[in-house]
């Protein structure tokens, strides 16, 4: 078949890039769009609008987490038995792992609004802001099961060969969301209800594509008759808790910066750390885009137990990270200026402080990618434990350490210094791992 030659081809740059640049594309675009969505709310609707999609962001960011780690801790146990020439097993716990997201969503869902009322009573709200914050997770959580589905295809596209269409439908959600964002809001006059049914919209597209892809038996995975193994939902779950970790703490570190930013310099830093976490957010996705596209060919080559072809993805997976690396801290260096001069004017205090905090924070670039790729491939690996441990310190243990410690030596620079800290800390235990294990896994 087409897909399993995909798998077969000898791992070259451009090969490589087939299966990576569609992700990678389709990554940024997803943080793009992200952006827009709160300009909409803040322009369309106001400030108050714009608090209450923070305020419920941890809820949104608990089905994000699950999701994601369903999907990539799924994706990676199912090709790995591809790999060792087990596809009808393999095509039973894809079809067991996605009705586990149905059910996963439907209880999110009905506890979502079981505690919603409790959760917003408990933070002392103005009666708007509490309004905003029901109205939107009331509509947003309607979609909780085509999120999680969402979240599940977009890999499994690419695991089954069609990582363009899995972009496809990514800039078809994120164009959808866009386009209804301003009916719903501009047009329409739905309010902030209507910016959580347009988001909702926009993911169903990739949700209802990958219910009509694998329903084809063509497809290099396809839906069967499920078999209940407890084993692979728990390989699944053990080999994405990692990714999970990474989207629940981020939530957590990034109103620790905004509470030590507000301690040394007041709002005006809050708002210039903001700025600077689109530079991060933006290379991030860069990364994530990587290494969620060459995932499938790690487990598969792992699978296959190809050791060649495992290696050389490997090294030269690190060679192309390198040179994006270099690239991203030059442009970042050269366009710190221009860039933060979109979101706050030339002159003043908020302007000076972005500038300066993205020349000490465009260090960090250097070594997220490293980072980002070895959890992934670790994952891909199906060695969750080791995936987790790379991630959990990156994003919480040396960023905690490094917040504690550093803005009291230094102020304001060891706020910003603190990233390529804790940056530079896990990217030397990326090292020792990746060192560590090469003879298991033969890479």
């Amino acid at each position: 078949m087409q897909n399993e030659i995909a798998y077969s081809r000898p791992v070259t740059l451009t090969n490589i890039l087939r299966f990576a640049v569609p992700t990678i594309a389709m990554s940024v675009f997803m943080s793009f769009y992200t952006m827009v969505d709160g300009l909409f709310v803040s322009n369309l609707i106001g400030t108050s609008a714009l608090s209450a999609l923070n305020l419920v962001y941890p809820v949104i960011a608990l089905v994000t987490a699950i999701s994601t780690m369903l999907a990539t801790g799924g994706s990676a146990a199912i090709m790995r038995k591809m790999g060792e020439g087990k596809p009808d097993e393999a095509k039973q716990d894809f079809t067991f792992l996605i009705l586990v997201n149905v059910l996963t969503g439907l209880v999110m869902c009905g506890l979502g609004y079981l505690f919603m009322g409790k959760i917003f009573g408990s933070m002392s709200l103005s009666p708007e802001v509490s309004a905003y914050c029901w109205e939107y997770l009331s509509r947003y959580l309607l979609f909780t099961v085509p999120i999680l589905l969402m979240n599940n295809f977009t890999l499994y596209m690419i695991a089954a060969g069609k990582a363009s269409l899995s972009l496809l439908c990514s800039v078809a959600g994120g164009l959808t969301n866009i386009v209804l964002d301003y009916l719903f809001i501009a047009v329409f006059r739905w309010g902030i209800g209507g910016a959580a049914v347009a988001t909702g919209l926009g993911y169903s597209i990739t949700a209802i594509v990958g219910l009509l892809v694998f329903s084809n038996r063509n497809s290099l995975l396809h839906f069967v008759r499920p078999v209940c193994r407890p084993q692979t939902l728990g390989r699944a779950v053990t080999n994405g808790c990692s990714e999970m970790a990474t989207a629940l703490v981020n939530g957590i570190i990034t109103l620790m910066f905004n509470w030590t930013m507000l301690k040394y310099v007041g709002e005006d830093g809050v708002a210039a750390i903001t700025i600077i976490s689109y530079v991060l957010a933006f290379a991030g996705s860069l990364y994530a885009g990587y290494a969620y596209g060459v995932a499938p060919m790690l487990s598969f080559y792992y699978g296959e137990q190809n050791h060649e072809k495992l290696r050389k993805l490997v090294r030269t997976s690190l060679k192309i990270i390198g040179a994006i690396a270099a690239a991203t801290v030059l442009v970042s260096l050269a366009v710190t200026e221009p860039l933060v001069s979109i979101f706050a004017r030339p002159g003043t205090p908020v302007y000076d402080l972005a500038v300066a905090g993205n020349r000490i924070c465009s260090l960090a670039l250097l070594f997220v990618g490293f980072n980002i790729f070895a959890s992934g491939m670790f994952t891909a690996l199906s060695n969750g434990l080791i995936s987790a441990v790379l991630a959990f310190s990156r994003t919480f243990v040396f960023t905690l350490i490094a917040m504690l410690v550093l803005p009291v030596i230094l102020g304001v620079t060891g706020i910003w210094l603190a990233t390529p800290a804790a940056e530079l800390a896990a990217v030397v235990l990326s090292a020792v791992m990746l060192l560590k294990y090469r003879r298991r896994y033969c890479y």
